[in-house]
């Protein structure tokens, strides 16, 4: 998918909301086990349950590798079954020298060679432009560059300064010396709210992935005041408050509630 056909894809459902398949067998409803491939069965209840609230899905790859084999397969099914007019992420962080980059994107980009295909795939860029280069060489498909995550550790490194820089604002303006704003997005956390005006500015253009809304205590509602651009440039990720707002047999009831809850703020602020 293009930059042009994910902004079209925003503005049509008027939602910039990312659903976090982060499926774990041990937190799934009880009466999934007895299907032949309960975390596919999920991921597809949950799809047909919000696919028309939601522009993205974001498969967790640990989720998926953690179970081996069966887990790639379960992972396969549930990116074919996925409609394809969204936008999908392959969430696993990869990023190591050129040649093995090169192997990464091919699992996730290449259908003929892993039988996966993903939209865009989650990049750390601590090894630098040689190991990010690899998954850019692939047409219509997407980096998401790690800069300033979410979780409570990100500080260790990710804000030591140097001068008048902090490390995430040199990832920033180096990485996009690498590729345009229509190749490459930026994983920023929603619990980094009051960073995200300074990060625009860096970025004008580009889509920045936004987790940490809802669990982990961010606001939509800051992240979409400093955050968002002209075409919108935010896709922002729920995964356990809509695929777990149920335990029961009415989780996928559950979780359309609350997906359409976030669309319909999403649509509020869009207007």
């Amino acid at each position: 998918m293009n930059y042009n056909e994910l902004v079209e894809n925003i503005r049509t459902k008027k939602s910039f909301l990312c659903i976090g398949l982060d499926t774990d067998i041990k937190k799934i409803p009880q009466h999934l086990l007895s299907f032949p491939d309960p975390v596919f069965e999920f991921n597809k209840q949950i799809i047909d349950a919000t696919h028309q609230y939601c522009v993205a899905y974001k498969p967790n790859i640990a989720f998926y590798e953690s179970h081996g084999a069966s887990g790639w397969l379960s992972l396969q099914k549930t990116l074919e079954y996925i409609p394809k007019n969204i936008f999908t992420i392959a969430d696993a962080k990869r990023g190591d020298i050129g040649n093995t980059s090169g192997l990464y994107a091919r699992a996730f980009f290449d259908k003929s060679s892993s039988g996966l295909y993903f939209d865009s795939v989650t990049v750390a860029p601590y090894m630098g432009k040689d190991s990010v280069t690899p998954f850019l060489e692939f047409k219509n498909k997407w980096v998401i560059l790690l800069a300033l995550t979410s979780n409570s550790g990100s500080s260790d490194f990710q804000l030591m300064q140097e001068g008048n820089e902090k490390l995430y604002e040199r990832v920033i303006r180096t990485s996009q010396t690498w590729a345009t704003h229509e190749q490459m997005m930026y994983v920023v956390g929603a619990t980094h709210a009051e960073e995200l005006a300074i990060i625009r500015k860096l970025a004008p253009k580009h889509f920045f992935l936004v987790p940490g809304v809802g669990a982990q205590g961010g606001s939509l509602q800051e992240v979409a005041k400093y955050g968002m651009n002209e075409n919108c440039g935010l896709l922002v990720n729920s995964s356990r408050n809509i695929i777990y707002a149920s335990t029961e047999k009415d989780f996928a009831e559950a979780a359309a509630i609350e997906a359409k809850n976030i669309k319909e703020e999403m649509e509020k602020i869009l207007q």
